[in-house]
C-alpha cells in the first residue's frame, strides 16, 4: 500500500511538473506594468507548488515510517499510524484537486478571446 502511494505521488509530481513547464511555455504573458517581472511571478508559483508537493511527500514518508514501526513491532501506536496514513491520503487528494483546478483555470484563460 505504501509503495503504491509513493508511486502515485511520484507520478502526480511528474504530471504537475510537466503541467507547470507547459504553462510557463504558453503564449500568455502577464501584465508587466505592475512592477514584477514575468519570470519571478512564474517562478514564485512554481516554487510554492513544488514546496507543497514536497510537504505532501514528507507526510507520506512519515506515515510510511509509522506504519513500518507498527508492522515491525517497534511501536504499538496503531491509531497514530492510521491517522498519519489518512492525513497523508487526504493531503494527496487535496493536492490533486488543487492541481486540477489550476489546470482548468489555465485552460479557461487560454480560451479567452482578447
Amino acid at each position: 500500500m505504501n509503495n503504491g502511494m509513493s508511486a502515485s505521488i511520484a507520478a502526480a509530481q511528474a504530471r504537475i511538473e510537466a503541467d507547470v513547464q507547459a504553462l510557463s511555455l504558453s503564449a500568455i504573458k502577464p501584465n508587466t506594468d505592475v512592477g514584477s517581472s514575468p519570470t519571478s511571478a512564474g517562478a514564485g508559483f512554481g516554487a510554492a507548488f513544488r514546496q507543497i508537493i514536497e510537504s505532501v511527500n514528507a507526510q507520506d514518508r512519515a506515515a510510511a515510517d509509522k506504519m513500518a514501526e507498527v508492522d515491525s513491532g517497534r511501536s504499538d501506536d496503531l491509531v497514530g499510524a492510521m491517522l498519519a496514513s489518512q492525513e497523508a491520503s487526504l493531503s494527496f487528494s487535496m493536492l490533486m484537486q488543487v492541481r486540477n483546478k489550476v489546470v482548468a483555470a489555465m485552460e479557461d484563460l487560454i480560451k479567452l478571446q482578447l
